[in-house]
């Protein structure tokens, strides 16, 4: 009898340890539910009307696949090429395509179709086929220039005439409400390899709210959640978070136009006690930043100094005082649809007030100085300058090693022209329900849903 106990007893251990190991390994199927709160009304890649968030970043590359991709330790990978060199001192780039390759449409890619969709993306580059590869070539010489293909905007897609945009990512379309729903189905064929999900239904125009209440009644399994609100999560459900990814800053409507006003801008950026905003409103979240790039991308983003000085900032404005004996009013804008950006704006101005100026908070679209997110474009340093510099219209110079000096002597130009005053670096945060096993965020903050699966009972039936 102890005997058959004993072989019993084995017998369920082994079973045990069967299902365990079945509940933990990946399960192809289900469909993962994902609110947020960006509100795509464009799935053209290029569509310069979107405003560039991480949201459509990740919901873009998807569906498109870029010529290149950037790993996790900021190298190059090849993605639809396979290969690639350059020429005339980086001026020239010929990619080689990958073989075999399908649109979701069914239509194979081509050197054509690449071509034609880096054109509607870049219309000063000149591009153009040669045989199975693609040939660009640039006006001036760039070392980097492969990390710019990776951008999600230079995703390669077909537009047929109706209108229709296709890709080749592992997900296609199935159904689309502008602004409101987006679905996805997995390509069965996709060239590296199915993923494990078989759908992925996109709801979007969520508050963090809602997004957090549709998490714990079991209708999302993965959602937004601001930094400053992962402390407010329940149990049951896990945090995810990219590197620092988006820059919070103050950027002017112009350039200034005299000494004296570059002084005021200069006055404002001392003013600003980021480290008591990080403990209060920011909820210890984030990193207080007076550079563009946050430290993990560029290597030396500790060098600038973001502690307050009001001293300093109350003499610069003394000094513009005695000159023009009037310091104006600035209005600041802020994102009336972003909850935590009034406070920010208020405080902002609170400071200001100590030193001597004068910011009126507006939620307004036009104003002086406006407190704004920018998703950083690229987890490449020169790219990611890059699209500030361009949004703040400041002229980015480059040399041919493009070394880390180099791109610390950009930045401070960058920074120079009193457009832009950094505050914090913040990381793109996720909550997760316990059944959505393997998400992660790259990081700058795109989703990975590569290797993700569902499974577990807090998931009900919609994960099996």
């Amino acid at each position: 009898m102890k005997r058959f106990n004993w072989r019993w007893l084995a017998a369920s251990s082994l079973l045990c340890a069967m299902v365990a190991a079945a509940q933990t390994r990946p399960q192809y199927g289900g469909t993962l539910r994902v609110t947020t709160h960006a509100t795509l009304t464009s799935l053209d890649p290029p569509d310069a009307s979107q405003t560039d968030s991480v949201a459509r970043r990740s919901l873009l590359l998807m569906m498109f696949d870029t010529l290149v991709a950037i790993d996790d330790n900021g190298r190059i990978q090849p993605a639809l090429a396979t290969s690639w060199q350059a020429s005339s001192g980086g001026r020239r780039w010929q990619l080689r395509l990958r073989r075999g390759v399908k649109f979701d449409d069914g239509t194979p890619l081509t050197a054509e179709i690449a071509v034609s969709s880096l054109r509607a993306a870049n219309a000063s580059w000149n591009v153009r086929t040669d045989a199975d590869s693609v040939v660009i070539e640039l006006e001036t010489e760039n070392a980097e220039f492969p990390a710019e293909l990776a951008l999600a905007r230079n995703a390669i897609a077909k537009r047929g005439a109706d209108g229709k945009v296709s890709g080749t990512g592992a997900f296609h379309a199935v159904e689309w409400e502008p602004g409101k729903k987006l679905a996805l189905a997995a390509t069965e064929n996709y060239w590296s390899g199915r993923p494990f999900l078989d759908r992925v239904e996109i709801e979007m125009g969520k508050g963090f709210r809602d997004q957090i209440t549709a998490l714990e009644l079991g209708k999302a399994d993965v959602v937004e959640v601001p930094p400053e609100q992962l402390h407010r999560l329940s149990s049951g459900v896990h945090a995810v978070s990219s590197q620092p990814a988006e820059l919070l800053a103050l950027v002017f409507a112009r350039e200034a136009a005299s000494p004296e006003e570059k002084m005021l801008h200069e006055a404002l950026a001392l003013s600003i006690e980021r480290g008591s905003i990080r403990s209060v409103l920011l909820q210890g979240a984030g990193v207080p930043a007076a550079s563009i790039l946050p430290n993990w991308m560029s290597g030396y983003g500790f060098v600038f100094p973001s502690d307050a000085d009001l001293p300093r900032a109350r003499h610069e404005c003394e000094q513009v005082k005695a000159t023009i004996h009037l310091i104006p009013v600035w209005s600041l804008g802020y994102d009336s649809n972003d909850p935590l950006a009034r406070l920010l704006a208020e405080r902002i101005a609170l400071n200001a007030r100590d030193a001597g100026l004068s910011l009126q908070p507006t939620s307004a679209t036009a104003a002086d100085v406006r407190l704004t997110r920018i998703a950083l474009s690229s987890s490449d340093p020169w790219v990611a300058l890059s699209t500030v510099a361009a949004m703040t219209g400041a002229t980015l110079s480059r040399s041919k090693e493009n070394s880390a000096q180099d791109l610390y002597a950009a930045e401070e130009a960058v920074l120079a022209s009193q457009r832009i005053i950094p505050l914090f670096h913040l990381p793109a945060s996720y909550a997760a329900a316990a059944g959505a096993n393997d998400f992660r965020v790259k990081p700058d903050g795109s989703w990975d849903l590569s290797n993700m699966w569902l499974g577990g009972a807090s998931l009900g039936n919609h994960g099996q």
